[in-house]
């Protein structure tokens, strides 16, 4: 793949007010920055004004970790919320998965081919099933199992391995558990989720075969943020295909995991290239 050039991005998230984008970009100009990418959107039910912008990190007169410092004045004359990231920092993403291996092994192969710019120190999971891909990939694999007893224990495990790898992203790779709210408020870093159904339809066990039984002409994949109301979470990722009569249940399941792949690849490389803003129960995803 072509060598990343070297650049700076910038998340803003504030009340709209006259002037941001004149004040934000006058900063940068004035540290020498030039802007290569820039999309703003203003949510006119709530005043929300979201922002993201990218620059350069060539000729800047400053060192890139500085940059957060240096804005500091403007965030607060805003009151604005804000992140400065590298570019070239790889986010460090635990994968969780449970004994469906299909989004596992595509977010493998796309690391491995460098398509996410993601580090993945640890695969976590309640059964051994999926033990074989870390092997192949060379990932080092732990098993938690668990049972509605041993629950509070074991996300107590995967939360201090979680810290002990310093992971900034969790996806829930078909991880066929439902995280607690305690996991949620301890794990310090965004959770991904993809489900298999275009929510809000077909929530619960077996949604292929409410699917079917419903005679559905489409069928969808989501992926969003985890959070303590289940599957309710700001939504990041969507699509739908076609389905017809003649489709089994199992062409569904088939059919079912190809959009879940790619939905959650979507999601997670649009996350770890902070092209997404969470306000609410919403998300500014950002082309």
């Amino acid at each position: 793949m072509a060598q990343r050039k070297e650049s700076v991005i910038l998340l803003i998230h504030c009340k709209d007010r006259r002037g941001i984008v004149a004040r934000v970009s006058g900063f940068i100009h004035d540290f020498g920055g030039n802007i290569l990418d820039s999309d703003h959107h203003t949510d006119e039910e709530t005043n929300e004004f979201l922002m993201r912008m990218e620059f350069a990190a060539e000729g800047l007169q400053i060192p890139p970790d500085e940059i957060g410092a240096a804005f500091a004045p403007v965030a607060k004359t805003f009151e604005m919320r804000y992140e400065v990231r590298p570019s070239s920092l790889r986010t460090r993403v635990a994968m969780l998965v449970s004994k469906q291996d299909h989004c596992l092994a595509d977010l493998l192969q796309r690391h491995k081919r460098d398509e996410l710019h993601i580090d993945i120190p640890v695969i976590i999971s309640n059964h051994d099933t999926c033990s074989g891909w870390a092997e192949l990939f060379k990932i080092p694999f732990s098993v938690y199992p668990v049972t509605k007893e041993t629950k509070p224990q074991q996300e107590q495990q995967v939360l201090s391995l979680l810290k002990d790898h310093r992971v900034e992203l969790v996806v829930m790779a078909r991880y066929m558990q439902i995280l607690s709210g305690t996991f949620l408020s301890q794990v310090g870093c965004p959770v991904i989720n993809i489900h298999h159904s275009f929510l809000p339809a077909f929530i619960g066990a077996n949604p292929y075969r409410q699917a079917y039984d419903r005679g559905v002409k489409i069928i969808g994949a989501t992926a969003h943020y985890a959070t303590d109301d289940l599957d309710e979470g700001p939504i990041i990722e969507q699509d739908v295909m076609r389905i017809g009569h003649r489709d089994t249940v199992d062409d569904l399941v088939r059919k079912g995991r190809d959009l879940e792949e790619i939905v959650l690849a979507r999601a997670v490389r649009r996350h770890v290239e902070r092209r997404v803003l969470v306000y609410g129960r919403k998300t500014v995803v950002f082309d």
